[in-house]
């Protein structure tokens, strides 16, 4: 790949402030994955999520479920890492756009009613961490360095 384009995908000029959405963000993300894809924390798996989403008109079921179990989990991780930061940042917006708009938008705003509050939360933070970049602490930050050279 060229390294030019590599570098813009990874190069970033913020500082620390990105790590303080990164972190808390790629937790999140993360959990939320691995309720969906392993059945931790009190998740129903890919198949108890899979027969959800295919309840609500995602189908195949069993696939969205591994797509959105893999996106939060997969981006989550690479969030917190601070790896590939922009593209895991866009996928994570898309996948909480898709949860908005088809789970929780009919609901309201508050997550006391399993409204969109906490997913609007998650997409912003998503959608500043894909402009900002992952920052200085960041596995990327240490590549762009390394391309450099």
């Amino acid at each position: 790949m060229n390294k030019q384009i590599l570098k813009s995908v990874l190069a970033s000029e913020s500082g620390f402030g990105a790590l303080a959405l990164r972190v808390p963000a790629g937790i999140i993300f993360m959990a939320h994955g691995a309720q969906k894809l392993f059945a931790w924390f009190g998740g129903y798996g890919l198949e108890g999520t899979g027969q959800w989403m295919a309840s609500i008109g995602l189908e195949p079921g069993y696939l969205m479920a591994l797509l959105a179990g893999s996106a939060e989990f997969f981006g989550g991780l690479f969030l917190l890492l601070g790896l590939l930061t922009r593209p895991a940042a866009v996928t994570l917006a898309i996948t909480m756009l898709v949860a908005i708009v088809t789970v929780h938008l009919a609901n309201g705003l508050f997550m006391s009613n399993n409204g969109y509050e906490f997913g609007l939360a998650l997409l912003a933070i998503s959608i500043s961490v894909a402009i900002s970049g992952a920052g200085k602490l960041s596995v990327d930050n240490a590549l762009v360095k390394k391309l450099a050279n």
